[in-house]
C-alpha cells in the first residue's frame, strides 16, 4: 500500500494545471517529479499532500481516498518539505524538527519521552546533533533544509514528499540533501529541475509537460536526447557514467536537433 495518484485532473483559475495524471510509486522508492516551470510539478505535490482536491480522478492513501481522511491522519503517514518554509521567530533547531510530532500528540498529553527520542533520532539522521540548541537563523542554507527534512522525518512518515529542496544550495549541499533522501527508509517523491540530480538519486522519473505526464520509468530509459529536446527545448548529449552506469547530461548551445540516437554509451 503507498501513496497514489489515480488519473487526476485539476483546475487553478479556470486553467487546466494537471491532465488526467496516474502516479503509482515503488514503496520504498525515490521519485523524482520533472518538467520545465508550470509542468504541474507542485500542482500534483498539492494534491498528494491533500491541501487541495483534484476535480476529477483521486488520491488515495492505502487505497483510502485522502478527501475521506483527517488531516492528522494524513500527516502520520505523509510529511512534507517546501521550497520556502522560514520563520522570523527566535526558535532553536530542535523546536523546529518538534513540529514534527504535532499529528501524534493526544488531546491529554502522550508520551513525550518518545517524543524526544524520535526527535534526537532524526537530528542525527541529518547530522543535526550538534546545532539541536542553536538558533534557527544562525544556520546555512543547507542546514535549514536538513533541519526542514529532520522535521519531516519527526513524523515518521512513509511518503515524503518535495517541492525543489535543491534550490539556493551550493553543489555539495544539493548533493548532500539528496543523498540523504534517497537513503531514507521512505518513499520519496521530489519534483527537480536538474535532471543530472535526477538522475544520481531517483529511482524512477516522471516527465510532467503541460500537466500531462509524458514519460516514466528509470532515468536510463527516459532521459533521452530527443525527449529532453522536446520537453525543454534544448540540445543535449547524454552519456553513461563508467562506475554508476546512470545517464549524464550534458546540455550543448543552438537550438536542439531531434536524432534517432538514443543514450550515447561511448
Amino acid at each position: 500500500m503507498t501513496l497514489e495518484a489515480r488519473r487526476v485532473s485539476w483546475r487553478r483559475g479556470g486553467a487546466l494545471v494537471l491532465d488526467d495524471v496516474t502516479l503509482r510509486p515503488e514503496p520504498g522508492s525515490t521519485v523524482g517529479l520533472l518538467g520545465p516551470n508550470g509542468s504541474g510539478k507542485s500542482s500534483l505535490l498539492r494534491l498528494l499532500q491533500g491541501i487541495a482536491r483534484p476535480d476529477t480522478g483521486v488520491v488515495t492513501l492505502d487505497d483510502t481516498d485522502l478527501s475521506r481522511l483527517r488531516r492528522r491522519e494524513i500527516a502520520r503517514a505523509v510529511a512534507s518539505v517546501t521550497q520556502h518554509a522560514d520563520t522570523d521567530a527566535e526558535i532553536v533547531v530542535r523546536d523546529v524538527v518538534r513540529l514534527g510530532r504535532t499529528p501524534h500528540r493526544l488531546a491529554f498529553g502522550g508520551d513525550l519521552s518518545r517524543d524526544e527520542r524520535v526527535i534526537s533520532d532524526a537530528l542525527a539522521h541529518v547530522g543535526l546533533t550538534t546545532k539541536a540548541d542553536h538558533l534557527w537563523h544562525t544556520l546555512s542554507g543547507g542546514e535549514r533544509q536538513r533541519a526542514h527534512i529532520a522535521r519531516a522525518l519527526a513524523q515518521e512518515p512513509r511518503e515524503l514528499l518535495l517541492d525543489e529542496p535543491t534550490n539556493h544550495l551550493d553543489i555539495r549541499h544539493q548533493l548532500e540533501v539528496l543523498e540523504l533522501v534517497a537513503a531514507l527508509p521512505v518513499t520519496a517523491i521530489i519534483a527537480l529541475h536538474d535532471l543530472n540530480l535526477a538522475a544520481m538519486f531517483c529511482d524512477t522519473v516522471v516527465v510532467l509537460q503541460h500537466g500531462r505526464v509524458i514519460a516514466a520509468g528509470a532515468p536510463d530509459e527516459i532521459l533521452t536526447p530527443e525527449l529532453i529536446a522536446d520537453v525543454y527545448g534544448v540540445r543535449a548529449r547524454v552519456t553513461r557514467d563508467d562506475l554508476s552506469g546512470r545517464p549524464t547530461v550534458n546540455f550543448q548551445p543552438g537550438p536542439p536537433v531531434l536524432s534517432r540516437v538514443g543514450v550515447d554509451t561511448a
